[in-house]
């Protein structure tokens, strides 16, 4: 078995190596890079926590007992069966009659809502985190491709959102990856529009009970109005909220000789003392709170919360690699 080399992307020379292998450049947004995920899909498990109430048939058995795909048992004849299942081996073998019970299949569509907007497009080491927000995207959507799911979604960046109805061919994901390259553009100064809570309702109107919904945000936006879409798709769907951070919105760079340093968003600028031991300390602890407010407000919404970085290749934070 030939040695996997470990990403040390806190060294620079490691981390462009990276990016260079996968067509990356952690800022802009390429096909390629967006292909790669297509060999990845065993990352992912997409295995169904919640019964499936969608009406199609599909890839994934009820609890519900009906003419589907999957035979589940034997037993005898009632009135009113229909004799076309008659299970007629069953019958000669107990000389009673039995008929033939299946285990209903049913679909389950899959709709990923990634934020593309102003506060995604920012990054410190490695990638931005709109850039691990479509690289996710795109490992959700082979995945779900892999197991015959239906795929939608919703993607939207300040300014404006596009919408992707649920279809099970590869045309869907390609869709998707092209809605990806569309809306991955820099911020520029432009008023927001779109907010999360605008997505999220949106959202609502497309998702149908029993589906999976993945969200792929740094939930920045998230307040009252989007927390109240969010508890009703909870009622009838599986939410898998990840939420996309970088390592500076955590703690402050460590440096041995104290200095102030100028950071902006695009539209706002502060200044920051670092190598200050209280400075850093107030700093973690506002943000630590932040961050456990947030993962609490989503798991109000019956959402499963599983934290991604920006800073790590997804290999290293799903699972082991393909």
């Amino acid at each position: 078995m030939r040695e996997q080399h470990v990403v040390d992307t806190s060294s620079p020379q490691d981390a462009q190596h990276w990016l260079q292998q996968h067509h990356s450049d952690g800022i802009n947004l390429s096909i390629r890079e967006l292909l790669y995920y297509q060999s990845k899909t065993s990352l992912l498990d997409l295995t169904p926590r919640k019964t499936i109430q969608a009406k199609l048939a599909g890839t994934y058995l009820a609890k519900t007992k009906g003419r589907g795909m999957e035979f589940d048992e034997a037993r005898h004849y009632q009135p009113g069966d229909d004799i076309r299942a008659i299970d007629w081996r069953v019958t000669a073998r107990t000389g009673k009659t039995h008929t033939k019970l299946y285990r209903e299949e049913k679909e389950r569509p899959i709709f990923i809502l990634t934020d593309l907007s102003a506060s995604m497009h920012f990054g410190t080491r490695f990638l931005f985190k709109s850039v691990q927000a479509a690289h996710l995207t795109a490992l959700i959507a082979w995945s779900a491709r892999k197991r015959g799911d239906r795929i939608g979604g919703l993607l939207y960046n300040q300014d404006q959102h596009l919408e992707y109805k649920p279809l099970t061919r590869q045309k869907a994901v390609m869709s998707l990856m092209s809605g990806l390259m569309q809306l991955h553009q820099p911020h520029q100064n432009k008023p927001q529009q779109l907010s999360f809570s605008d997505a999220c309702a949106r959202l609502r109107r497309l998702a149908r009970p029993g589906s999976l919904i993945f969200l792929i945000s740094d939930f920045s936006q998230l307040n009252d109005t989007a927390k109240q879409h969010l508890h009703r798709l909870g009622r009838h769907c599986e939410l898998v909220a990840y939420p996309i951070s970088d390592p500076f919105e955590h703690a402050l760079p460590s440096v041995k000789v104290p200095q102030l340093v100028s950071v902006t968003d695009g539209s706002e600028q502060r200044t920051l003392l670092l190598g200050e031991k209280q400075a850093a300390e107030q700093y973690f602890q506002t943000h630590q709170q932040q961050t456990d407010a947030m993962i609490r407000l989503l798991k109000q919404c019956r959402c499963q919360v599983l934290p991604v970085s920006c800073a790590l290749p997804l290999e290293l934070q799903l699972g082991t690699k393909a």
